[in-house]
């Protein structure tokens, strides 16, 4: 396990940007409630500005998963605290959002499952376990490994790193303070760096709203990459309840300009598959002959229907 003691840590967060004090909201105790909002909110309107300069960056990691991911690889995010539930909501997301697996897009947290709900005491300052985490999970080269840190000292996650690159991964860090611990195990740092919060040290504010960002960012891009849409459409949602099924309906008729009769017919011809359903009622070919071309074309509708 890694440690600090109080001095050392002490002063790593002196240096820490996300733990300096805002001086434009040093007087927000005194405020009315609607002045307290509108100072949240004008920090708040810094964080996308920040994400935009990580752009190019952000688009070498994605570049860099595509062709992971098709050979077999998995995305792996691993945080600690906020920074790690935010890595878990984005890759539960993303089975639903785009009929993936579930072992696809995979997120871990310091403490486990218990740490999603309730603070696991020191769970965070243990890189030796960060490192067992990774190798539970039997982490190959293909993987991709990305980091998530607001402070961008979190051991945990140093080590989760440091064991993915031993492996042999791809890795990302996210932080939002320069010069961060967890670059050093990164082949691609990104450092979207929002200034001092509200709140001082309460990352979950704008450096959450930042990793948030880009975590967006990077999965919906690669699932873009890798053929789950269609024009701006999530064609291979997976209608799993009533508010989904309604919305896959509608993806068809907005695909097709059909109407929703058509749409419900053409469904259930395709079995319920959305991306299916749009190609017979674009080409006029069966559920069967529609797979097939699907599959010729890596999954990727734009090109199968032409």
């Amino acid at each position: 396990m890694s440690t600090q003691s109080d001095a050392a840590l002490l002063a790593s967060l002196a240096s820490l940007i996300s733990e300096g004090r805002n001086p434009d909201t040093m007087d927000i105790d005194t405020l009315p409630t609607e002045a307290i909002l509108a100072r949240i909110n004008h920090e708040d309107a810094k964080v996308a500005p920040a994400v935009a300069s990580l752009v190019p960056a952000i688009a070498d990691v994605v570049d860099a998963t595509v062709p992971r991911i098709q050979r077999g690889g998995r995305l792996i995010y691993v945080g600690a605290g906020t920074s790690g539930r935010l890595g878990i909501l984005d890759a539960v997301e993303c089975r639903p959002t785009f009929s993936v697996p579930d072992t696809l897009v995979v997120g871990v947290i310091a403490g486990g499952e218990q740490a999603l709900t309730h603070a696991v005491e020191g769970a965070e300052d243990d890189s030796d376990q960060g490192e067992q985490d990774m190798l539970s999970l039997n982490i190959q080269s293909d993987d991709v490994i990305i980091g998530l840190s607001a402070s961008g000292r979190t051991p945990y996650v140093s080590g989760a790193l440091a064991c993915a690159r031993r492996n042999n991964c791809f890795t990302a860090a996210i932080a939002c303070s320069p010069d961060a611990a967890i670059f050093a195990h990164a082949d691609v740092p990104l450092c979207a760096v929002v200034g001092p919060e509200c709140l001082t040290g309460s990352t979950r504010m704008k450096s959450g709203t930042a990793q948030k960002l880009i975590l967006n960012m990077l999965s919906t891009a690669l699932m873009i990459r890798l053929g789950k849409t269609y024009q701006n459409l999530m064609v291979d949602v997976n209608a799993s309840n009533a508010k989904l099924k309604a919305r896959a309906v509608r993806i068809v008729m907005q695909a097709t300009d059909c109407d929703a009769e058509a749409a419900r017919e053409v469904l259930a011809a395709a079995g319920n598959e959305t991306k299916v359903a749009i190609l017979m009622q674009l080409t006029g070919c069966d559920a069967a002959a529609a797979r097939t071309r699907l599959t010729r074309h890596q999954g990727f509708l734009r090109k199968a229907a032409q």
